[in-house]
């Protein structure tokens, strides 16, 4: 009788505190941990297990006038309803929305892209 290894999974969870980080700055940090780019053993095509625990995500710098000059793009479906949301509004309603967006426009766009955006965490 063979007896097969388990192979157990080590998630590792990584702390980042916000305060007083620019937001493109921390989100092109963040989009490396996810993909595994700082570890050694990095693959395009594989998942690592690392999650990132983002904490004060509502006292981020974001620079510059993009609170007022900054917007994101929202189709409804119906022609000709394309609405276009300030970031002041998310950043207001939600500040983790914010930094969700910017992370997930640095990811590359594959099929590991929400497999990587699931490992993305916010404290209160």
């Amino acid at each position: 009788m063979v007896k097969k290894a388990v192979a157990t999974i080590k998630r590792e969870v990584i702390k980042i505190d916000a305060t007083d980080k620019v937001l493109g700055r921390l989100a092109s940090q963040i989009a490396l941990i996810l993909r595994g780019k700082t570890k050694p053993d990095f693959a395009p095509n594989k998942e690592p297990n690392n999650m990132v625990l983002v904490s004060n995500a509502d006292k981020i710098k974001i620079t510059g006038k993009k609170l007022e000059n900054e917007g994101y793009f929202k189709h409804t479906g119906y022609l000709g309803n394309d609405k276009i949301i300030p970031m002041k509004k998310i950043f207001a309603k939600d500040p983790g929305e914010v930094l969700r967006r910017a992370v997930s426009g640095m990811l590359p766009k594959n099929r590991l892209r929400d497999r990587h955006m699931k490992r993305l965490r916010f404290e209160k």
